[in-house]
């Protein structure tokens, strides 16, 4: 079931994005030229999330597999100086290291496999002065939220896996959100073995949900969070709300974590949106394909380029910030972090991660 799951994710997969107009313009491009206002750092692959890495001057970038192109390339996590604007692979690099956590992840089989893995949605936890948790959706050999230790204390960061937690079969889990237990909330963007899953989620159809889990604990459903397609997570500092990012419907909701049965608010957006993060000015933000509706698109996938918008956690209120066009070398855009007065724009299928100048 396990080798089926995987052949057919990558086959459903590649359909679905097609089918929702995503595009692979970046791994043509054959220049790092700026478009306009958005410049970029190239050479990363399939850089699908942004985190900074606390307040230092680096940011945790992933870096997909291949499923989503025709290029053979295994996952990453790269590592970029935004000051310098250079980037490198933190992980696995030459001598990967792994040290597994067996007070927490006593459960999990054993270290991820190098070669065989993709790197997805990124969250991140200090745990103490320079050290932080990294818990990363992972898809390849097995589905699982792999966990890593960041160790910023000598300068540049080392990075060291420690361990997994396996999810349910038939999952493909997308983002992911660390809770202070150690425990954490994910989505499921879809079951991957569901024929016409991609066709579904055009017409807003339910696809998944968000799970939950905690030390020593199973991996769960969170009861009341069935969206189409559910892709960013985040938490605010008290972990009360919960914010989902539901890209098959086009909206934006907010979950009561302390209410029981749990409540929700939706905000909707024009776009597709991906993944949703926290900014230093304690906005959210969310970027996604600008939206354009299947009877409108006489030739699919068509080109629209994306945005950039930031949600008021408390109102919702929704403010386009940024964007492009469908002419930039980046599309596909699925991560937009706001850091000092940078924004810097993620893609799941593209050579490069773009930046700008926030207005």
């Amino acid at each position: 079931m396990k080798k089926i799951t995987e052949r057919l994710t990558g086959i459903f997969t590649l359909c679905c994005f097609a089918l929702l107009g995503y595009s692979s313009t970046g791994l043509a491009a054959d220049d790092c030229q700026p478009d306009g206002e958005l410049d970029y750092i190239c050479g990363l692959q399939n850089a699908e999330d942004i985190l900074p890495l606390g307040k230092t001057e680096w940011l945790l970038v992933s870096g997909m597999d291949g499923q989503f192109s025709n290029t053979p390339i295994t996952g990453h996590i790269y590592l970029v100086n935004r000051r310098e604007k250079i980037s490198e692979v933190l992980f696995p690099g030459a001598r990967p290291a792994f040290r597994q956590d067996m007070a927490m992840f006593a459960g999990c089989p054993g270290p991820l496999n190098p070669d065989k893995f993709s790197s997805h949605g990124l969250a991140l936890r200090e745990q103490s002065s320079g050290m932080h948790r990294l818990y990363m959706t992972s898809h390849g050999e097995r589905e699982a939220i792999e966990v890593f230790d960041i160790d910023t204390s000598g300068g540049k960061p080392a990075i060291t896996w420690v361990g997994c937690v396996l999810l349910p079969e038939k999952t493909w889990a997308n983002s992911v959100a660390i809770l202070a237990d150690g425990g954490f909330v994910a989505t499921n963007f879809m079951d991957p073995t569901v024929p016409n899953i991609f066709a579904e989620i055009l017409q807003g159809k339910i696809s998944g949900q968000v799970y939950e889990w905690h030390p020593g604990g199973a991996v769960t459903v969170v009861a009341g969070t069935e969206l189409s397609a559910p892709n960013g997570i985040a938490l605010s500092a008290d972990e009360r709300w919960m914010y989902v990012n539901a890209f098959g419907t086009h909206e934006v909701v907010r979950y009561d974590r302390t209410a029981n049965p749990i409540t929700s608010q939706t905000v909707a957006v024009t776009v597709g949106p991906d993944n949703i993060r926290w900014g230093d000015d304690g906005l959210l933000y969310i970027v996604g394909l600008n939206y354009v509706a299947p009877a409108d698109c006489a030739s699919p996938p068509c080109q629209t380029g994306w945005s950039v918008f930031s949600i008021d956690p408390d109102t919702l209120a929704a403010k386009r910030v940024a964007g492009a066009d469908q002419t930039a070398a980046l599309q596909g855009a699925s991560a937009a972090v706001s850091v000092g007065n940078e924004i810097w724009i993620g893609t799941y299928n593209g050579n490069r991660i773009g930046y700008l100048l926030k207005q």
